[in-house]
């Protein structure tokens, strides 16, 4: 089912989301909605604070990404069919030098910025069967990664910006969360208004 992606504006995205645990009510049937909420929206990865819910849980399929022509092949091999469900996720190490990639997010359409981060992570997680991982990831992988565990964590990538990019896209932000743009995918916008 093709759930709604809550819009810049929406407190949810602002919140710290809080850990789940394995007896957590429809969890397989929400995996499955979020993907397919994802592949709808042209997505390469979801967190659940995207569709209203303050938890720690977010997915991810980076295929879309392999087709850069502007990448290595062996970037574009490490990005085909790499598909994961990340659960009560947590970072514990971020290194190497920072670098710019130019990021937009499902929940903020239309307004993509270089936000910088570092390449390497190292992260523990819970998968789909609440088995225990922990991964080192890098490259665009640990990118979209941050990205995602970013908005569990009540982070946006327009957080990230310098105060003068932040000015200069408030109206567009102000916009989105009025419902103000047009979107091909089901989104739930704070501020706009009821319609009578």
């Amino acid at each position: 089912m093709i759930l709604p992606i809550v819009a810049y504006g929406d407190p949810v995205l602002k919140k710290k989301a809080t850990d789940i645990t394995n007896d957590y009510p429809n969890l397989q049937d929400l995996l499955a909605n979020m993907f397919e909420t994802m592949y709808n929206a042209y997505g390469v990865g979801l967190a659940a604070p995207q569709i209203g819910l303050p938890i720690r849980l977010f997915v991810i399929d980076t295929t879309p990404f392999s087709e850069d022509e502007d990448l290595s092949e062996a970037e574009q091999k490490a990005l085909v069919g790499f598909k994961r469900v990340f659960i009560n996720a947590k970072i514990i190490e971020e290194s190497g030098d920072e670098w710019a990639f130019n990021e937009g997010c499902l929940s903020i359409p239309d307004v993509r910025e270089d936000v910088f981060r570092k390449p390497n992570i190292v992260i523990e997680y819970l998968d789909e069967n609440f088995q225990p991982q922990k991964e080192s990831f890098d490259g665009l992988v640990a990118r979209v990664i941050q990205h995602e565990y970013d908005h569990i964590d009540g982070v946006l990538f327009t957080d990230k910006l310098s105060s003068l990019k932040k000015k200069l896209i408030k109206g567009r932000l102000t916009n989105i969360s009025k419902g103000k743009i047009n979107v091909d995918y089901r989104m739930r916008f704070p501020d706009q208004k009821k319609k009578r």
